[in-house]
């Protein structure tokens, strides 16, 4: 048995040790052409914590979705690999002074193990006229250890990696796969032809503050999220942007606001600052689809369009991808 995997961020290469789970002996193959802090997963804060807006093809998969992917993370933290891997367990507030729907989530309150109404005193941790707030405790997955991590796993597994650009599937009718996995993130918008992909440009700022322990978002797209070897200021969600350049305009403002949430981060020194297109797609696409080229069949899962979710819940589309390839393998497929 023979996969490929398009994509070596952190959707594809969970998707390639998922592989490697479920067909134990199988060749795997990943073909990327960017890898670790190339791609959009490294500069992601890695917070475990899905919007309510983030959709599956139907509620009831989005939230299995969204259980399997915490599932997962969480059985990583309860080894001894979790600090190598990049994840660990995080406290932490998110405020509103204008809309109380702001601080509900709907996806995680009854998922993470503490999720609770911030009390009057807790309002007043942050200067502000803070009228609602959620507390909780989720998780943080650092794309920087993440990934090499998973990627010496999956190699220690036997699995392939191959630097490498696809700029056609046609490409791929000679490799004999039995099954091509695409995780290629906003790069599925020229590679499937997909206009309803279409890039969200986040820029955050990575400081030195090791005294803060906790994290913190407020109104307008503002948080502070530490980490394990510094701290995310943010940040913005633009749009259809194509713009990989650090903007000063948005650098002004999310030192701003982050210093007016937290006045002790005027201390803080920049180590780096980072900008990102997100794979936004309003429904994200995890689906099989059969191509011919030249009477050559091939077998396509993809598995793209998680905008600014795809660290948070990448386990979870997998785990529903893997399981897509199996269908397709067993003749179950409708393809």
């Amino acid at each position: 048995m023979s996969f490929g995997v398009l994509g070596a961020g952190v959707v594809g290469i969970t998707t390639g040790l998922e592989l490697q789970k479920q067909f134990p002996g199988a060749k795997v193959t990943i073909l990327a052409d960017k890898f670790d802090k190339d791609t959009t997963s490294d500069g992601a804060a890695g917070l475990f914590r899905p919007s309510t807006s983030f959709t599956g093809p139907n509620e009831f998969v989005t939230r299995k979705w969204i259980k399997d992917a915490y599932d997962h993370w969480d059985a990583i933290r309860c080894t001894s690999d979790a600090p190598l891997a990049g994840i660990a367990q995080i406290s932490g507030y998110i405020f509103s002074s204008e809309h109380p729907h702001v601080v509900q989530n709907s996806r995680i309150d009854k998922l993470v193990p503490i999720y609770k109404r911030a009390t009057e005193k807790e309002l007043t941790l942050c200067p502000g006229n803070w009228k609602y707030g959620t507390f909780f405790t989720t998780l943080m997955i650092e794309c920087g250890l993440y990934l090499p991590w998973a990627y010496q796993q999956f190699q220690n597994n036997g699995g392939k990696i191959m630097k490498r650009k696809v700029n056609s599937f046609q490409e791929l009718t000679s490799e004999n796969f039995d099954v091509v996995v695409n995780c290629t993130g906003l790069g599925a918008r020229y590679l499937c032809n997909d206009t309803q992909l279409v890039p969200l440009r986040g820029q955050v700022q990575k400081v030195h503050a090791p005294w803060i322990k906790t994290f913190f978002f407020g109104d307008y797209d503002t948080y502070i999220i530490p980490g394990f070897k510094a701290v995310t200021l943010g940040g913005c969600r633009q749009l259809d942007s194509y713009n990989l350049n650090v903007c000063p305009y948005d650098s002004a403002s999310i030192r701003s606001r982050c210093e007016s949430l937290l006045p002790s981060l005027k201390s803080a020194k920049t180590i780096r600052e980072w900008v990102g297109l997100r794979p936004h797609r309003a429904v994200v696409r995890v689906e099989k689809e059969k191509l011919i080229y030249n009477e050559k069949a091939l077998k396509v899962v993809h598995n793209y369009g998680h905008g600014g979710f795809g660290v948070t819940t990448a386990p979870g589309t997998s785990i529903y991808a893997v399981q897509l390839v199996r269908e397709t393998l067993s003749g179950n497929s409708k393809l």
